[in-house]
């Protein structure tokens, strides 16, 4: 276990790299700890396990910054690391246009921990390989006359323990388990052969916590009742109107339309443009906030402390508390992701952004959980107001531009709505919108929130991070959807 180990190892980064000139030092020990198990059509794959094991740390020398990682901790390679890190820093220094310099934040010292009820220490593979079989059993015979000749299900649990601390007296220990679920189905009726994942969209079911996390899941009610409306979408032959139309979006896809058109557009070093040879650039400006993006009832916000969340944490990896943080507030872009350096660039405080996945990957911005805010509506309610429209209350597939201003979603399950009432399913609808377009059209939100597990991707090299996309069901106007 981390926290057992010698903390010294830590002040060791931090005294030596003060006595070699650095104007600021952190230090993280970081573990992370795999276990994954795959079933392909019932028959176990080969397993996953991985346990990486290292320091990370970052100098700032001359008003450079370097980071550099480890995994000899023996205190000669401490050392050796930590000069090539002072050298780096002091090397590029002059090439630098503008200084480093981080937000003045509090010094805090905290023992940190997602609940844990049924330690995933305990856990092995014949648990896993298990929870996979009965899965594998409850849909291998297909549903409704469609079969799914090829299943691929995966079960993981990954364990994150810290400790972290830096020059400016900050000193924070943690342990993170989460737990996760995901699956690639391939379906066939009629000749036609459809690949989806469930939970639908690339997504997972996942929390922070301990083995009791699959009880919590209803993982068996859960696949039932998305493999009975998968093979009923699969069927359906409806085309969605060609008229504009009124369309009410479920959980799910309001999940990754927050993520993706208010979560990454909104982090900080992706609007100063360090973003743009990896990943993209955004459509805001530094100088945005204030910026009118929607109506009233566009409200996306990012919240790491939601208890039992897959993106969950108490201190980022720069030592800063975590707090919920909104993006969008009725309509007006309030605030966007940051970490100590674009803080200080921004004139603010940092908001606790800032994670890496691996002792070995810097701390980069990263959204936790990012969802729209629930509303006064019960879903009933939002039907009974529209004339004709779609309820497209899950997607298969989304795109979006480098600047997260065009984007398209196709519906999964998806059903025609006349006069108030949900009539037969539509195939695959399309909705191909622009960002303000998009949020200026929502009108209203019902009142429950759900969330689905994902691996947000970000940086160079990459860092997958668990994260939540969620939302209530969010009722857009005058839409006109296409056809896949």
């Amino acid at each position: 276990m981390v926290i057992n180990l010698d903390e010294d190892l830590l002040s060791l980064v931090i005294d030596f790299a003060q006595r070699l000139g650095a104007e600021y030092a952190e230090a993280r020990l970081h573990r992370t700890k795999q276990l994954g198990c795959l079933l392909r059509n019932g028959v176990p794959e080969p397993a996953l396990i991985g346990d990486a094991f290292g320091i990370g740390m970052r100098v700032i020398h001359s008003g450079s910054l370097a980071f550099s990682a480890t995994n000899d901790l023996s205190k000669e390679n401490i050392k050796n690391m930590v000069e090539k890190a002072v050298k780096r820093a002091r090397a590029s220094s002059p090439l630098l246009k503008h200084k480093v310099l981080l937000s003045e934040e509090k010094s805090i010292k905290a023992d940190w921990k997602s609940e844990e009820k049924k330690s995933v220490d305990s856990v092995d593979f014949d648990d896993l390989f298990g929870l996979l079989k009965d899965i594998d059993n409850l849909i291998k015979d297909g549903k409704n006359g469609v079969s799914f000749p090829n299943r691929l299900l995966a079960s993981s649990i990954l364990l994150e323990e810290k400790i972290y601390l830096n020059s400016n007296g900050v000193m924070m220990k943690s342990r993170v388990p989460r737990v996760g679920f995901s699956s690639y189905i391939t379906t066939f009726y009629k000749g036609e052969i459809t690949a989806i994942t469930i939970p639908p969209g690339y997504s997972q079911l996942g929390e922070s916590g301990g083995w009791e996390v699959i009880g919590r899941l209803k993982i068996f009610e859960y696949i039932e009742k998305e493999t009975e409306n998968l093979s009923l979408s699969v069927k359906s032959e409806q085309k969605p109107p060609r008229e504009k139309v009124d369309v009410i979006l479920g959980p799910q896809v309001s999940g990754i339309i927050a993520h993706e058109s208010a979560g990454h557009p909104g982090e900080a070093d992706r609007i100063l443009g360090r973003e743009a040879a990896q990943a993209g650039e955004s459509y805001l400006k530094p100088n945005d906030l204030g910026i009118k993006i929607g109506s009233k009832e566009a409200c996306v916000s990012d919240d790491p402390t939601i208890p039992h969340s897959n993106g969950f944490y108490l201190y980022d990896d720069e030592g800063v508390p975590a707090r919920k943080r909104k993006l969008i507030d009725k309509g007006i872009i309030r605030e966007f992701l940051h970490n100590r350096a674009t803080a200080y660039e921004f004139k603010i405080s940092s908001n606790g952004s800032s994670r890496a996945t691996r002792y070995d990957r810097e701390p980069i911005i990263r959204m936790a959980n990012t969802f729209v805010e629930p509303g006064d509506y019960s879903l009933d309610e939002l039907f009974e107001d529209v004339k004709l429209g779609v309820y497209i209350k899950s997607f298969m597939e989304w795109n979006i531009d480098d600047k997260r201003l065009n984007q398209r979603y196709v519906g999964l399950e998806a059903y025609l709505i006349e006069r108030g009432e949900m009539k037969g399913m539509v195939k695959k609808p399309v909705l191909e919108i622009t960002t303000p377009r998009l949020w200026s059209s929502v009108d209203a939100r019902s009142k429950e929130v759900e969330f689905v597990g994902a691996t947000c991707g970000k940086g160079d090299p990459m860092q997958g991070i668990p994260v939540w996309t969620g939302g209530p069901n969010m009722r857009l106007r005058a839409i006109r959807l296409g056809e896949r």
